[in-house]
């Protein structure tokens, strides 16, 4: 392993309680945190061109490991030029080590210390994956941010499976580091684990913090433990880890999971949820979530939100959306991951201006009310309609 000239870094910019602003410094670009990354998983987006994508305000967007490993397979990626020239995205990559969906295929895989031995939910052809092999990989990607890799086992779990399994895991991340190779601007971070058990994740920060990484991750939770548990696990983590480098909540969440993880002092997230519900004719707005395949929509003059400030905004009326769900047309999909995408740049750029402004809480309580509230009425939709 060699030391770059000039490493990853992430510079505070602001703070608000625990509630942080800054840029994280990257080869491959600077990125403003609080941020969201769309999720690319196996070199897209979704339904989205990478133009769309950018133009939601997005600064960086994750691939995965073990989707990429088996098609096209890391050494075809590589002799492409790479993930950023194969899927038009310039801009900063952080590659998820391939281990959450190992653990998540069950029977298809078996764990041992040096690693795990899986067959693809492809194919059924049978792979490694150890420590040495998903880093080599996420070179091969030519990942800006790689990720170690690690064991996410499911909640709830009894303390002393989730200390066996946090423990390899930090076996784990000293041979993921040992195997990086470290250039300008590009990172690795290590992932804290221990479930819910405030002992192993201070033991799990403690491991790596002495390893060294350019930021820390928290894996091991949105696995089924419910918001408040999620919460309470930040409370003692988030503090833990070190104040000069970004913090990275994996797999996170909802609207109203972002806000309360940015309060906790997490800088960075990653979910299918915008996307994914964006296939299924499902909204996210400022007044909470709306199901454009309800009949009340077919013949809504309105566009989805009166707040949206990307590309598509005011052009596509709530009507025409439910005819595209209700014709299966494919056109429903991309247009609303479109949507989803946007409103969650536009959430994270909220909540980063408040943080810079000093008053999160205020604006906090705001957006829970209006999430609360649910949709606009006609009395109180603040534009005029579209026309059909």
């Amino acid at each position: 392993m060699t030391e770059p000239t000039q490493k990853m870094t992430w510079i505070p910019e602001a703070t608000c309680g625990q509630a942080r602003a800054g840029h994280l410094h990257t080869r491959h670009g600077v990125v403003q945190t609080p941020t969201f990354m769309p999720v690319g998983t196996v070199g897209t987006v979704k339904g989205m061109t990478m133009d769309a994508v950018r133009s939601t305000g997005a600064g960086i967007v994750l691939g995965n490991t073990y989707h990429l490993m088996l098609r096209p397979n890391a050494d075809r990626v590589q002799k492409l030029g790479g993930l950023h020239k194969m899927m038009d995205w310039p801009g900063p990559i952080l590659t998820d080590s391939g281990g959450f969906q190992v653990m998540s295929l069950g029977a298809l895989r078996k764990l041992d210390e040096d690693g795990v031995t899986f067959r693809s939910h492809i194919d059924g052809s049978k792979h490694r994956l150890t420590p040495e092999s998903s880093t080599d990989i996420q070179y091969k990607l030519d990942a800006t941010i790689t990720m170690a890799f690690d064991e996410c086992p499911a909640l709830p779990a009894t303390p002393d499976v989730l200390r066996k399994s946090m423990e390899m895991s930090m076996r784990w991340a000293a041979r993921s580091r040992e195997a990086f190779v470290a250039r300008d601007g590009y990172g690795q971070f290590g992932i804290v684990q221990g479930g819910t058990e405030k002992e192993l994740r201070e033991a799990s920060v403690k491991a790596l913090t002495d390893i060294g990484f350019e930021g820390y991750a928290i894996g091991g939770l949105a696995v089924g433990e419910g918001q408040e548990l999620m919460f309470s696990t930040l409370d003692f983590t988030t503090p833990l880890l070190p104040q000069d480098k970004a913090r990275y909540l994996m797999g996170v969440g909802t609207p109203d999971d972002l806000l309360g993880a940015v309060m906790r002092g997490v800088d960075m997230f990653d979910c299918v949820m915008p996307s994914r519900a964006g296939r299924t004719a499902r909204a996210y707005t400022e007044r909470g979530t709306i199901n454009l395949r309800n009949a009340r929509f077919a013949e809504d003059t309105r566009p989805i939100t009166p707040h949206d400030d990307s590309p598509m905004a005011g052009k596509y009326t709530r009507a025409y959306f439910h005819h595209l769900f209700r014709a299966n047309e494919i056109l429903g999909p991309m247009l609303l991951t479109w949507h989803n995408l946007a409103y969650y740049q536009r959430l994270m750029r909220t909540i980063r201006q408040a943080i810079i402004a000093g008053n999160l809480t205020e604006v906090a309580q705001k957006l829970r009310q209006d999430w609360a509230q649910g949709d606009w009425t006609e009395d109180e939709w603040p534009m005029p309609q579209l026309a059909l």
